[in-house]
C-alpha cells in the first residue's frame, strides 16, 4: 500500500490518505507513516472508522502504550481515555493551555493519537506549535540564555488537589473524569533544548505548562526567562490550526511539537478517544 502524503502548507501536519486504518497494517506501511510523523510531526487520517480496537492496535505500531496519569480510562479499555464535553457544560476548557502530553514523566510519551467521534460543526480546533521550527529561528540573544539548562517540570499546577483540575473543578460540572492527586507534586527534570530521540534533531521540549522552574536558578530570575521563552515558542509563524471532522485520527510527535484545545463549540456536545504512544527507547 502506498499512502497518499499532503503537507498542511502551515509550520507543521500533514493529511494522509489512500489508507484504512481499521484494517491491519504491513510493516511497510507503517515504516511510511512513522517517516511521515516524523517529517511533519502532526498527521491527519481522514474518513476513517475505527473501533476502539482498531484504535489501540493502530497505537501499538508506533510504541507500548504510554502511562495516563490523572484521568481515569474507559471502564473496558485501560489505555483510552475519552476527551469529552457536554452540550451544557460550563467548566473550563480542558487542555486550553499550551503544553506537551505528560512531560513531567521521567520517560515522556512519544506521541499521542486523537480519534473524533462525535465533533461539533464550528469550533474545537486544535492548535499545534513546531518547536523545531521555534528553535531554528530564535534569536541568538534567547538561546545563549537557555542554552544548556534544565526545567523542572511538574504536573502540580494542572493535577494536585489545588490544582486547576484539583478538588474545586470537580464542583463545575466537567464530563471527563479527572482524578486528583498529591502524586501530581513530583517534579523531574529535562533539558530545555534537547535532540529529538529518533531524529537526532534540536528542539525545544515544552513549555511553562507543565514547567515549574528552571534547576538552579531562582524563581524571580526563572519565571521572567521561562515566559520570555513561551512568548517565542508560540508565535503564528510556528502553528498549524488542525480542524477536526467526524472519524477522523489524529497523531502528533509530543518530542517536535505543543499543543492546545480552543472552544467554540458551545451547545454542542464534543467526544474524542486518545491513546498514548509511549517513550521511544533505541535498540541497544
Amino acid at each position: 500500500m502506498t499512502i497518499k502524503v499532503t503537507p498542511s502548507g502551515q509550520a507543521c501536519g500533514a493529511t494522509v490518505t489512500g489508507i484504512d486504518l481499521s484494517q491491519p497494517l504491513s510493516d511497510e506501511t507503517v515504516s511510511e507513516i512513522r517517516a511521515a510523523w516524523l517529517k511533519h510531526h502532526v498527521l491527519s487520517f481522514p474518513d476513517q472508522s475505527l473501533t476502539d480496537d482498531d484504535l489501540e492496535r493502530f497505537t501499538l505500531h508506533f510504541g507500548p502504550f504510554g502511562e495516563d496519569p490523572f484521568i481515569a480510562p474507559l471502564p473496558d479499555r485501560e489505555h483510552i481515555i475519552a476527551v469529552k464535553r457536554e452540550a451544557n457544560e460550563t467548566a473550563p476548557l480542558f487542555a486550553e493551555n499550551w503544553h506537551t502530553d505528560w512531560s513531567f514523566q521521567e520517560h515522556p510519551p512519544a506521541g499521542t493519537c486523537l480519534y473524533g467521534i462525535t465533533i461539533p460543526p464550528m469550533g474545537g480546533d486544535t492548535l499545534y506549535a513546531n518547536q523545531h521550527a521555534a528553535l531554528d529561528a530564535m534569536p541568538a540573544e534567547l538561546r545563549a540564555k537557555i542554552e544548556g539548562l534544565q526545567a523542572i517540570h511538574s504536573a502540580k499546577n494542572a493535577y494536585a488537589p489545588d490544582g486547576s483540575y484539583g478538588d474545586a473543578d470537580k464542583a463545575k460540572g466537567r464530563s471527563m473524569d479527572i482524578r486528583p492527586s498529591s502524586e501530581a507534586e513530583a517534579t523531574q527534570l529535562h533539558p530545555i533544548i534537547r535532540n529529538h530521540p529518533e531524529t537526532g534533531r534540536e528542539g525545544l521540549f515544552s513549555c511553562i505548562g507543565y514547567i515549574a522552574g528552571i534547576d538552579g536558578m531562582a524563581q524571580e530570575e526563572a519565571l521572567p526567562l521561562l515566559m520570555e521563552l513561551y512568548q517565542w515558542q508560540t508565535r503564528d509563524e510556528f502553528i498549524y490550526r488542525h480542524k477536526w471532522e467526524p472519524g477522523m485520527l489524529a497523531m502528533w510527535d509530543n518530542r517536535s511539537v505543543l499543543h492546545r484545545a480552543t472552544g467554540g463549540y458551545e451547545g454542542h456536545d464534543r467526544l474524542l478517544h486518545r491513546t498514548t504512544i509511549g517513550a521511544y527507547r533505541q535498540a541497544r
